[in-house]
């Protein structure tokens, strides 16, 4: 019997998981993929909003600003790349100037630190490569950038260190309220547990349903994003946001925390699950990213992908006017954290310490600290950043760091070790990719995959044919020999 189960582990369930570390509970966190991370949290802008879009009286309001300014803290203690390169809301009217001006009054509400609206020369001198059209911009220093993969790889490390045991591949079929506990059934076994916590993303309402009553739904949008090569990484220095709509913020160009460029995305109504890029969506992003900076170099285009969103439904059941949901349900000990959508990543920090001390522990008599919590993950070393002499150095205690794997991002065979071996490690292909970048680069792993394999095969003491590029479902990425060696011979 667990005290509390998680179900879902992308950066909401994650972090959670890893507050709830903090005191004495025996947690499981489930999720029904091969992988953390491997859904909403894997492909989105990767943005560290300052806080001015949201109304105040909207938990999205109360709890970005406040994620923002703890973004530093966790990610020294996380070890995950981070950057405070601010952002910019440009206006290209009169009209879109008045946008911004409220953005400007909604921002000081909200609490956001630094704002100041720029008239056209200083966003120029700021980003030269702006459009001229443009004539004045809202500015955000507290904005960042991040890797959201790392991010919650390292989260949810950090929790198992922490005695938190993750179960991958449990994908939750049903749920039963059996007196003061819950039976969950999964692919795998059933668990029970005292109190869960549903942060099952697109599907938390189709969780919260196994359980009780639908009182919200879940609207899936697929947003379609390009990744330019390092070459173009320095085009823009900030996040820039067009003037936003009742659509959305728009088409942003932005800077990687890695070094990139990142163009998108645009949002759509889909299936959950729906994944593909379509022709027209990405022309779409072209044009309207063109229209605020007007030189993108799309030669140098590397990847093209898609992610998607959750997004609740107004007027669905009870009116959740597109917030998070973060609540007991009216199911007693099972709780909701669900519609989290931008600016969730930004807003995980705060809400995860909302969740644990405003809604969980109150449910849980005498609940005790854990003494041995260590927010701190082991450091992560990573060779492309080292000098020449900690290169050497490195080299002679581990000579695998000297044996680099992906040329393109510059990653050894020593750093794929040690993302294999960790809490919460390296089980595929792209599971190697999110935590230490080998397939990031220019080949998008054309040289480094097939090594890739090889490694995950000989650490995991599998087949080569079982290694999965991705989900487990995903196509194979070996189905057997072409040549036996009697048939070469």
């Amino acid at each position: 019997m667990y005290d509390i189960a998680i179900i879902g582990a992308g950066i909401a369930g994650s972090y959670i998981a890893r507050e709830l570390s903090r005191y004495k509970l025996d947690i499981v966190l489930l999720d029904g993929e091969n992988d953390v991370g491997n859904q909403i949290t894997m492909a989105n802008s990767a943005i560290v909003h300052a806080g001015f879009d949201a109304p105040s009286y909207k938990l999205k309001g109360k709890f970005n600003a406040a994620g923002n300014i703890m973004y530093g803290k966790i990610c020294d203690d996380l070890d995950v790349p981070f950057k405070r390169c601010g952002s910019l809301v440009v206006a290209h009217d009169e009209f879109e100037m008045a946008t911004i001006h409220e953005l400007y009054k909604n921002g000081l509400k909200n609490g956001v630190p630094g704002l100041r609206i720029l008239f056209k020369d200083e966003v120029h001198a700021m980003e030269p490569n702006l459009s001229e059209d443009i004539c004045g911009a809202l500015y955000a220093p507290t904005a960042g950038i991040v890797s959201p993969f790392e991010l919650c790889a390292h989260v949810a490390e950090n929790a198992i260190d922490n005695g938190v045991t993750l179960k991958l591949n449990h994908m939750v079929t049903a749920i039963n309220k059996v007196d003061d506990y819950f039976n969950i059934t999964t692919a795998d076994e059933n668990i029970d547990a005292k109190l869960v916590i549903n942060a099952a993303g697109l599907y938390a309402d189709d969780v919260y349903e196994m359980v009780g009553e639908p009182y919200f739904k879940l609207l899936a949008r697929k947003g379609n994003y390009f990744i330019f090569d390092k070459e173009a990484g320095s085009l823009v220095n900030s996040v820039i946001f067009p003037c936003p709509s009742k659509n959305g913020k728009g088409i942003l160009v932005s800077p990687t925390v890695h070094g990139n460029l990142l163009i998108g995305p645009d949002a759509s109504p889909v299936d959950k699950g729906d994944v593909s890029t379509t022709g027209e969506q990405l022309d779409y992003i072209k044009a309207n990213a063109l229209k605020n900076c007007p030189t993108l170099p799309f030669k140098k285009i590397i990847r093209s992908y898609a992610g998607l969103r959750n997004t609740p439904v107004a007027d669905t059941f009870t009116t959740t006017d597109g917030d998070f949901i973060l609540e007991e349900s009216p199911v007693k000990g099972f709780i909701n954290v669900a519609g989290y959508e931008s600016p969730g990543l930004t807003s995980i920090p705060a809400v995860a310490h909302y969740v644990v001390e405003e809604i969980v522990k109150p449910l849980i008599p005498n609940i005790e600290s854990n003494p041995n919590f260590n927010p701190k993950v082991r450091p992560h070393l990573r060779f492309e950043e080292l000098s020449d002499e900690e290169r050497a150095d490195i080299i002679k205690k581990d000579p695998k760091y000297g044996k680099v794997i992906c040329r393109c991002e510059t990653i050894t065979e020593g750093e794929i070790l040690d993302v294999i071996h960790r809490n919460a490690g390296a089980r595929t292909v792209k599971s190697v990719k999110k935590r230490c970048r080998a397939g990031m680069g220019r080949c998008q792993g054309g040289f480094c995959s097939p090594r890739v394999v090889e490694i995950l095969a000989r650490e995991l003491n599998c087949s080569l044919d079982e290694i999965m590029y991705d989900q487990q479902d995903s196509t194979y990425i070996l189905s057997g020999q072409t040549k036996s060696a009697k048939e070469e011979a």
